[in-house]
């Protein structure tokens, strides 16, 4: 697997998109800033100036069965912001 995991699509990102030039994806959590900025690169043919990573930690989740009360967790994943150099856009519906 590589470390791009999947692109956000949001209201709010494709507004960001539109307006600011950022795109976020989530992204495997060992990887670092300049590990991101190279396979965007790499995966969209465009020129990143700044990526801005944030974690997030799974949340709990319970439930009640048959069985009685079940509890656990949602995954841990990282999200990166990623901002494009002058005029580049990616856009994630040309392949549908």
């Amino acid at each position: 697997m590589g470390i791009l995991i999947k692109p956000i699509v949001t209201e709010k990102l494709t507004m960001l998109g539109d307006k600011f030039n950022r795109y976020g994806f989530i992204v495997e959590r060992s990887a670092n800033k300049i590990e991101i900025k190279a396979a965007v690169e790499q995966m969209y043919n465009v020129t990143v100036s700044d990526v801005n990573t944030v974690n997030y930690h799974g949340k709990k989740r319970h439930r009640y069965t048959k069985a009685g009360m079940m509890s656990g967790r949602d995954n841990h994943f990282k999200k990166a912001f990623v901002t494009l150099a002058g005029e580049d856009k990616i856009d994630f519906y040309s392949n549908i």
